[in-house]
């Protein structure tokens, strides 16, 4: 009855525990997470799953074998999916991707897997691996999969897509394309011998496909996979078009390797009290910059994988692949500890496994294998785990600038009946020093804190995500250190690795220095240490847009982030263009003050292209970066300094509207775009088109997706086409599919999935009616207005349209044979102009591509 009695406690701990876990995040710990790294410790099995994007992961899996078991699991996305939308903010690029790295990392701690990424660059959807492979180059991406096999060692590698066209996205395909050569690649010495400094050749033992399958209930199929980045969203094999064009390579599938093999990741866990696909739906709601939120699968989901490389299996991914400490010299002594560690586990009294987790780490240390050292590593987290141990490196500010002291307190707490004893203390990463400490036993529960102050070196560079510190090369980050690649997240800047003994066997805890803090609506926060310059140089725009040679002042800011930073500030502008005054001096006396100075641009009479930079010096020290805090609740604060630098655009743009309401939808940075043209520009809420008086406006724009994230536009289209049948224009940028939607005053059909885009930011564009009104006034549209886009010229076009509407431009990808009109339709309402645009004015605006400015121009003035 006891023996019933411990156990039903133990379920009863460990399902609420779960819970806590997978609602709050917290970092695991007490007898929950003790019982579950026992588990871990005696399994030896690892996987590695290969796919594209953020998201693109099969969740469910993943759960399944890191949470349900136990086995090392990791999720490789070849980007970080900065080609995509982000549905909570205005950041693209580059700071998208540093929001869906957190983004994954904190999906990453509900499933329990690790995360990895290459240095790949998501540049939008495409159709091929051709174009994928030529921006990304071939050897590069393949290299770094070859270097995670290398350093993860797993025994199954788990592609996502196929390698074909029905994969749909072309960065799908090149994912299964490239992991199928690294499976054998990475084992072979000849390849990539410059990792070999590093780390050894490894086969793994065998290579399955994944059958397509997402995940959990959510948006629509399509739609789901529209928005999931990639070139104003990314699709799979639903709603693309099922034949690749002639002239493309057809990539064909693997041959498999006997029966496929199913795993039951809708199997309800007991003890966790969810299944694996409810997991994943936790774990995949933190995309939010996806919009990936759902409830997850509850019932029977049964994942089928089909082997492809390696030794067929019959019934399970590990058949015939020795997942015990067997597979180790002198592991089998090792099981049998840990076996009986975890048989007598006691919920109340953890520190009682210690002692033969203690026999166990005397018999890893002396195996020489990578998996020992990682296994190693493993059971010292689980002993401090079992002592409940508290470990803490606070910094005293979230920032410090170089030459300036850094605080740090480290604190240790036993929070066990454990004999615990602190031998010393060393910092590891900005300093490399051991500290003072005197060994000493730690009482119960009795804080032990450590207070030191170093002054940063001068020189030292600052902090920046490590993929992001120097330019990219084209669609590839650059990386310089083999030993980063692959990395989630950037190391620390600081650490502090203890030395313990427990019940006088050796320990140690590392910990990264961070700052806490509390948020009285999030409650506890973390901030990762950052080195950052002695003042931010900042620019208001990224792009200054002068549409006539008229000169305008821009402004400069400067935040100091020391006391009594002082110094001047410049600006830099290319030849043609000229600057008054040149310099000027700064005094900014306290940190966090805000000093502005005014400048006067003059452009060239005629147009031009070129760049602005502002340099702060300060005691010899030239700074030419900003500083920008990504802060969002679901995941931590990130520190990015990017360049204060600016697009100088000299364009002759005419416009005729002049007060325009903008209605904001999945975010982007067109209302400061349309500033640049000198237009007084109001966002409009939800009051404002219930009760606002919209007649006001000489133009109205519906944001991207407008009228999929508001259900306040929905409610008021009626106002809306009455403002247009009044005399307004309004003008609609693109929503994805949803056959509920009635977008503008006579129908028009907006189809699912991938065919009505044009992904190649050149492809050439006709003019079917060009006399149109909106090609020729105000401003007279010629062919190299469309030069110079980025990333794609446009998304979900419009299939089908009423008769009253007129196309304007027509346009398709090389070696399509249907030319898509439905990019952008016009039609007269009343007294009004109503216009359906699906070309991605919200990235050519923000971009400064002179010509997209001309035709929205047009857009505004079209009545």
């Amino acid at each position: 009855m006891l023996h019933f009695a411990a156990k039903f406690l133990r379920w009863v701990a460990f399902s609420a525990g779960m819970a806590l876990i997978l609602r709050a995040q917290p970092n695991l710990s007490g007898t929950v997470e003790v019982e579950q790294s026992l588990r871990r410790l005696n399994e030896l099995g690892s996987v590695l799953m290969i796919g594209a994007h953020p998201d693109d992961e099969r969740t469910g899996v993943l759960a399944y074998f890191a949470r349900g078991r136990y086995m090392r699991t990791a999720y490789l996305s070849a980007t970080r999916g900065e080609g995509g939308q982000n549905l909570i903010g205005s950041e693209q690029g580059a700071q998208l991707g540093l929001i869906r790295t957190q983004e994954l990392l904190a999906a990453r701690q509900i499933d329990g897997a690790r995360q990895f990424f290459t240095r790949a660059i998501d540049f939008g959807f495409t159709r091929t691996v051709e174009e994928t492979l030529g921006k990304w180059g071939h050897d590069r991406i393949l290299s770094d999969i070859v270097w995670v096999i290398r350093e993860y060692r797993p025994d199954v590698i788990i592609l996502c897509f196929s390698g074909t066209p029905r994969d749909g996205h072309g960065q799908h395909q090149t994912s299964a394309i490239l992991g199928r050569e690294a499976f054998e690649a990475a084992a072979d010495p000849g390849r990539f011998t410059e990792q070999l400094r590093y780390v050894e050749p490894w086969q793994a033992k065998r290579l399955v496909e994944s059958s397509f399958n997402f995940g959990p209930p959510g948006p629509p199929a399509a739609e789901a996979q529209g928005e999931r980045g990639g070139r104003g969203g990314r699709g799979g094999a639903p709603g693309g078009r099922s034949r690749a064009p002639a002239s493309r390579v057809e990539h064909p599938p693997a041959p498999t390797i006997g029966p496929p093999i199913h795993a039951d990741t809708g199997a309800f866990n007991p003890i966790l009290g969810y299944s694996y696909e409810q997991i994943a739906g936790i774990s995949r709601s933190q995309h939010r910059s996806q919009g990936m939120g759902n409830l997850g699968r509850v019932g029977e989901v049964e994942s089928e994988f089909t082997v492809i490389g390696g030794d067929a299996a019959s019934e399970d991914l590990f058949d015939g692949i020795d997942t015990t400490w067997n597979r180790l010299p002198g592991g089998s002594a090792v099981g049998s500890i840990l076996a009986d560690a975890l048989r007598d586990f006691e919920p109340a009294h953890p520190e009682r496994a210690i002692p033969r987790l203690l026999e166990a780490r005397a018999l890893v240390a002396a195996i020489s294998d990578p998996l020992a050292k990682i296994k190693r590593a493993e059971l010292d987290d689980t002993i401090a785990k079992c002592a409940g141990m508290w470990v803490d490196a606070e910094a005293r500010g979230p920032e410090v600038v170089p030459g300036a002291y850094l605080s740090v307190t480290t604190t240790v707490i036993n929070r066990s009946p454990a004999a615990v004893t602190l031998e010393g203390a060393h910092l590891e990463g900005l300093f490399d020093e051991e500290l003072p400490v005197q060994p000493a036993r730690l009482e119960y529960n009795q804080t032990n804190a450590l207070t030191v102050a170093r002054q940063v070196p001068a020189s030292q560079p600052y902090s920046q995500p490590y993929w992001l510190a120097e330019p990219p090369a084209g669609d590839v980050y650059t990386v310089n250190d083999q030993r980063l690649i692959g990395l989630a997240d950037t190391p620390p800047v600081l650490q502090v690795r203890l030395r313990l003994t427990v019940d006088g066997a050796p320990l140690e805890i590392l910990r990264p220095v961070e700052y806490r803090y509390a948020d009285r609506a999030e409650g506890a926060r973390v901030r990762p240490l950052a080195i950052v310059p002695p003042v931010a140089v900042d620019l208001p725009n990224l792009v200054d847009l002068f549409p006539s040679a008229v000169p305008r002042r821009i402004s400069v800011s400067i935040k100091g982030n020391v006391d009594d930073a002082e110094g001047q500030v410049d600006l830099e502008v290319p030849p043609g263009w000229r600057v008054a005054p040149k310099v000027q001096p700064f005094h900014v006396r306290a940190l966090g003050e805000l000093a502005e100075f005014s400048f006067e641009i003059t452009p060239p009479a005629g147009p031009a292209v070129g760049s602005l930079r502002a340099v702060a010096t300060v005691g010899g020290r030239s700074i030419a970066s900003g500083m920008r805090l990504i802060s969002y609740p679901h995941i931590p604060t990130q520190t990015l300094l990017p360049l204060s630098s600016a697009r100088l655009v000299r364009s002759d743009i005419q416009v005729t509207a002049r007060h325009i309401g903008y209605i904001m939808g999945a975010g982007d940075e067109m209302p400061q775009a349309l500033r640049e043209l000198g237009l007084e520009v109001t966002l409009l809420g939800p009051l404002d088109l219930e009760q606002g008086d919209l007649t006001r406006f000489d133009a109205i724009v519906a944001g991207v997706r407008a009228y999929n994230v508001r259900s306040d536009v929905r409610a008021n289209q009626r106002r809306l086409l009455d403002y247009v049948h009044r005399g307004g224009t309004y003008v609609v940028q693109y929503n994805t599919a949803d056959n509920s939607l009635s977008l503008g005053p006579y129908p028009f059909t907006v189809p699912s999935g991938n065919r009505y885009r044009v992904t190649v930011e050149d492809a050439p564009v006709a003019l079917p009616h060009p006399d149109s009104r909106l090609l020729q006034y105000p401003n007279h549209i010629a062919p190299n207005d469309f030069q110079g886009w980025v990333q794609e010229r446009g998304v979900y076009f419009a299939s089908k349209w009423d008769s009253h509407y007129e196309t304007v431009l027509s346009t398709k990808d090389p070696d399509e044979e249907e030319s898509l009109a439905g990019g952008e339709l016009w039609a007269r309402y009343g007294k009004g102009v109503y216009i359906f645009t699906s070309y991605s004015w919200f990235r050519q605006l923000p971009a400064g591509v002179p010509g997209a400015y001309r035709l929205f121009a047009n857009l505004l003035s079209a009545k």
